[in-house]
């Protein structure tokens, strides 16, 4: 549910009462992510989505009965044979939907109030790394605590039962909020793998990730665009100072004047942030690359032509990257479209890191018969974030 914060927090500080859907485990082919939610408050206004349309409105009736009832609910979504018009999703795949009712009047320590304080977390400062914890399936009395969890590995809040539980949650929490990943996990209802066994969901929100361009052309502009759309954090860093200009780049977070490696080497990326190299000059891309491929950051691609990129790895041997660093290049950057304007190179350049995140063929899907969702070992790290 973290991913509509905003919109929660405001109902929150209203004093409106609500009840939220959220995914909680997905099985086969489906359209949203394990802590895709959807909130509807006592007035029937709705925000967020579990199913992109499947089973919206039996969801939306699900949380209007949760907070008549001031029950939670859980329950299972999938494909119908019988009828593909019928309730289910119709894409193959089955979600489970909690329905969490959340109240306004929340008393001290309440699963509700440690979800309040989620939302706020999350809505007032998104470069703070939080998690929320909650118990989706197990006992019927730890259905409703929640734990708040941060980076340092205190929190706020109880599961409710064991207090041996909520250390053992809030370890798990910290452990997939270090990774940017929402999962669930499972877990013993006192504590480790002890007692009656519990699915605990974490909900991880941290900063967005990083994608910094190099090189203010106006290949960059439209790259800029597609990198915000994608939910990234750009920056745009060039040496000369008559190209990089907020006026040139209204839409990146921020505009550097530098040198590209004295500004890679003043910074400090995770293994989320993609680099673009998109100077297209040796003077800058070689000390840039050569600096940029023994970081652990998830991308790294550079423009230019093949016979370019066979000279670029010459004079990146000479400065003592071995093959395996060779390797990590993408150059020519981007995947083959067949792009030619700025804004075709730069959804190529996107869905090439689409696919590095997600574990992508990069192929078309008609015709073949590989999964359309991939459960990649590296989509945790540099995915979005629910």
């Amino acid at each position: 549910m973290l991913d509509i914060a905003e919109e929660l927090d405001r109902w929150c500080e209203q004093g409106r009462d609500f009840a939220v859907a959220t995914v909680v485990a997905v099985d086969g082919s489906a359209p949203r992510e394990p802590g895709a939610a959807l909130a509807v408050d006592t007035e029937g206004t709705a925000v967020g989505s579990v199913s992109g349309g499947c089973v919206e409105g039996a969801v939306y009736d699900l949380c209007r009965d949760a907070l008549t009832t001031g029950n939670i609910l859980r329950e299972r979504f999938g494909y119908s044979d019988e009828d593909a018009f019928a309730v289910g999703l119709t894409c193959g795949g089955a979600i489970d939907v909690l329905v969490t009712p959340v109240s306004a009047g929340r008393a001290p320590e309440s699963g509700s109030q440690t979800i309040a304080a989620a939302l706020a977390a999350v809505a007032r400062d998104r470069r703070r790394p939080v998690a929320l914890a909650r118990i989706v399936r197990g006992p019927d009395d730890l259905l409703g605590g929640a734990l708040l969890v941060r980076s340092d590995g205190n929190w706020t809040g109880s599961l409710g039962g064991d207090p041996a539980l909520d250390r053992t949650a809030a370890a798990e929490a910290r452990a997939l909020l270090d990774a940017g990943r929402t999962a669930t996990v499972g877990i013993g209802a006192e504590g480790s793998r002890c007692g009656e066994p519990v699915d605990l969901l974490v909900e991880a929100r941290v900063p967005p990730p990083r994608m910094v361009v190099f090189g203010a052309i106006d290949f960059a502009a439209a790259l800029v665009r597609v990198g915000k759309f994608l939910g990234h954090h750009v920056t745009v860093c060039d040496a000369r100072p008559v190209f990089a200009t907020a006026r040139r780049f209204p839409e990146a977070d921020e505009v550097v004047v530098d040198w590209p490696h004295r500004y890679l080497e003043s910074q400090c990326f995770d293994s989320r942030t993609v680099l673009c190299v998109l100077t297209h000059d040796a003077k800058f891309d070689v000390p840039l690359l050569e600096r940029a491929l023994r970081l652990p950051v998830a991308y790294v691609g550079a423009m230019g032509s093949r016979r370019t990129h066979l000279e670029r790895l010459e004079r990146l041997r000479e400065a003592g990257l071995g093959d395996h660093e060779l390797a990590r290049l993408r150059s020519p950057i981007g995947l083959d479209l067949g792009a030619r304007t700025p804004e075709e190179t730069a959804v190529s350049i996107a869905a090439e890191i689409v696919a590095s995140r997600r574990g992508g063929s990069g192929l078309p899907l008609l015709g073949a018969h590989t999964p359309i969702h991939h459960d990649s070992p590296v989509a945790g790290p540099l995915g979005p974030v629910a």
